[in-house]
């Protein structure tokens, strides 16, 4: 499991953060929250709470990565360590030690953030909301096996032999846009 934390600007002269982990094996996305003001007792509890999300997917946390911010305080590291997790930390400037989360972060940000006016915390959340799940449950290609993180509606059914027609479901106001067989 690997997390961070990155920024969003508002319309209004206001900053938001975001944390976020994402499970190495599955490629599977968990947003954690978003604050103005990301403190350690806020980015602890938020800790706590992924932890209660994970053991009720069944998934079963070896380690946690995450860089050396003065957020991510020794409270942070005993929630994992209490779920029997260790703790890596990232060595000092060296952001290809967590690749994944970065490369997660720069493609949040260059798919969505980027292209939208946010107006507030509310709105960001609903927009990340619907990225993740867009993330989660339709990039086959990201998970393992090729397989989606989330399997969608009923997925132990086979694909088509032949598709005739093909959908298109717009995400995000046509930002993004999700292909099914009709």
């Amino acid at each position: 499991m690997a997390c961070d934390l990155f920024s969003v600007d508002t319309i209004s002269p206001r900053r938001l953060y975001v944390l976020f982990f994402i499970h190495h094996d599955t490629r599977r996305v968990f947003l954690a929250g978003i604050t103005t003001n990301p403190t350690w007792a806020w980015v602890t509890q938020v800790a706590r709470n992924v932890t209660a999300e994970l053991r009720d997917s069944g998934i079963d946390v070896k380690f946690v990565l995450r860089d050396r911010d003065a957020k991510f305080a020794p409270g942070f590291d005993a929630v994992w360590q209490g779920e029997g997790a260790r703790i890596l930390r990232s060595p000092v400037r060296a952001p290809k030690a967590n690749a994944i989360a970065e490369r997660r972060v720069r493609t949040v940000r260059s798919e969505c953030t980027d292209r939208l006016l946010i107006v507030n915390e509310r709105h960001l959340r609903r927009v990340l909301d619907r990225y993740v799940r867009h993330y989660n449950q339709h990039w086959p290609h990201r998970g393992f096996a090729m397989l989606a993180q989330v399997p969608r509606g009923n997925a132990a059914s086979p694909p088509p032999a032949r598709i005739t027609r093909i959908r298109r479901h717009e995400v995000l106001g046509g930002l993004i846009n999700e292909y099914h067989a009709a």
